[in-house]
């Protein structure tokens, strides 16, 4: 293993194929990207996390690493052919102390949904405001610098504490680095200097703490041995801003919407910092090229962590089973589903918050629930699409969603319904992965026009079916229910 950080891989060619491993809360997926033929092998491997009482929730840092090995190779083995570097996507807000010496982790990975910080947050509330000033994002136990300074008062004061992708970056190749998008998801980062800010360390008590160098996304950081032979790492960059990446939204006002474990509003913002004041976060979209864009953001903390509690409760099967069930019935049946199930972010930031289900009767079935549910998470995405539309002074005329949940007609069309707008789903629904494969590709030298995927056809556009007067009532609806 080599743990130098420097430019891009020398003796590498940009032309081959790269290994592109995003390493998500449920399952890592890796894919192995051609930039001639597009995706010619694909690996996953499931991740365990535990949901705890009071909140909380962990996984084993060493599954997390045993994912990464896992897919990796099996996505290599279905290529059947060398890869010139390797990109790694992370989850951005997961953290855990581990040993820089050994490598070895001191303590599990309290994942991004936990709320174990919640009390630490409000002890600091009155340095709120200076925080959103400094780093652009709210007190919030979402965020990685509350978790870290909760191990730091209640686990371990060896080692270092910091975000999964450190400590994984340096499993694989023995550099100490973090990529500059996911520093910012720190509460720590200066959203200015795109660097560490005293300020924001001695606010939460980590003034003293070991911590990572902030890179761009696109820097060779080392090699790994891993996946055989020696490979340059030379991707890095956290998960959603790795999709917005892939969908291509370059210039300011292009938005995505991941839905995944839960769902996530990326809008580009340019290249100067922006402080929303609509409950919107501002943070790093990426640093490409040794030039910083921004963007802004907006997180459902549960969609398909909200679909997995209805399947463990036997209302559906699972994730594929949600078509069938919502079309056994026309509507929500007055149903309404506030589905916090890990309290409300943006634009509410209430982490207290949990999920309602209002309007139940004894004529209420396993698809109202479904439509319900439907309903909750398009009305929070809704309420995003339209808060990015306010900070960026135009509102938006189209939403580009990814992920696992865009394969449900009955939610995306709910969603293009609440917007008023077409949704459009992206031709590949990993492209978190086909992101960080680019920033590898950079990496390697390729130009940007090289790097990122071809742009192809959507796999579906939903149209909205209903009136502007019925989209703003049942959105009315849901704020009631929330409020």
């Amino acid at each position: 293993m080599n743990g130098a950080v420097g430019g891009a891989a020398r003796g590498a060619s940009h032309s081959g194929p790269v290994l592109a491993v995003d390493q998500g809360t449920s399952a890592t997926k890796a894919l192995v990207i051609c930039p001639e033929r597009g995706v010619i092998g694909s690996g996953r491997a499931p991740v365990h996390p535990r949901h705890l009482p009071g909140g909380r929730v962990e996984v084993s840092p060493e599954e997390l690493y045993a994912s990464v090995l896992a897919s990796g190779n099996q996505a290599l083995a279905a290529a059947g052919e060398p890869v010139a570097a390797v990109g790694l996507a992370n989850q951005g807000e997961t953290v855990l102390a581990w040993d820089p010496a050994t490598g070895a982790p001191l303590t599990e990975a309290i994942v991004w949904q936990d709320r174990r910080a919640a009390d630490l947050c409000e002890e600091l509330a009155a340095h709120d405001d200076e925080l959103k000033t400094l780093t652009g994002l709210p007190l919030d136990p979402y965020f990685a610098a509350p978790k870290m300074a909760w191990i730091r008062r209640h686990l371990t004061r060896d080692g270092a504490v910091t975000t999964s992708d450190s400590w994984l970056v340096h499993r694989l190749t023995g550099a100490f680095v973090t990529d500059a998008a996911t520093a910012g998801r720190t509460q720590l980062l200066d959203l200015e200097s795109a660097s560490w800010s005293p300020a924001a360390l001695a606010i939460h008590g980590l003034r003293d703490e070991p911590l990572p160098e902030v890179v761009g996304s696109d820097r060779h950081v080392g090699t790994t041995t891993a996946f055989g032979g020696e490979l340059p790492l030379t991707g890095l960059l956290v998960d959603q801003q790795a999709a917005l990446l892939a969908q291509r939204a370059l210039t300011p006002g292009a938005a995505k919407c991941t839905y995944g474990t839960g769902a996530f509003l990326l809008a580009q913002a340019g290249r100067s910092p922006v402080r929303p004041t609509t409950g919107l976060v501002g943070c790093v979209a990426w640093r490409l090229r040794d030039r910083t864009d921004y963007c802004l953001d907006g997180q459902v903390y549960t969609a398909a962590s909200a679909v997995r509690w209805l399947t463990d409760l036997g209302v559906v099967a699972g994730a594929h089973d949600l078509d069938r069930v919502a079309a056994q019935v026309p509507d929500a049946g007055g149903v309404v589903f506030v589905p916090a199930l890990a309290g409300l972010a943006a634009p509410w930031w209430r982490s207290e918050a949990r999920g309602t289900l209002s309007g139940l009767g004894l004529d209420t079935t396993a698809g109202h629930l479904v439509r319900a549910l439907c309903e909750g998470l398009a009305a929070q995405v809704a309420e995003l699409v339209e808060a990015a539309g306010t900070e960026l002074g135009s509102p938006l005329t189209e939403l580009r969603v990814d992920g696992g949940l865009t394969a449900s007609a009955a939610l995306m069309q709910t969603q293009a319904d609440l917007l008023q707008m077409p949704v459009v789903v992206a031709e590949l629904p990993d492209a978190t992965a086909l992101g960080v494969g680019a920033a590898a590709r950079l990496g390697l030298g390729a130009s940007l026009a090289e790097a990122l995927p071809p742009e192809g056809k959507p796999s579906a556009v939903y149209e909205p079916r209903v009136s502007p007067d019925e989209a703003r009532d049942r959105r009315a609806a849901f704020r009631a229910a929330v409020g």
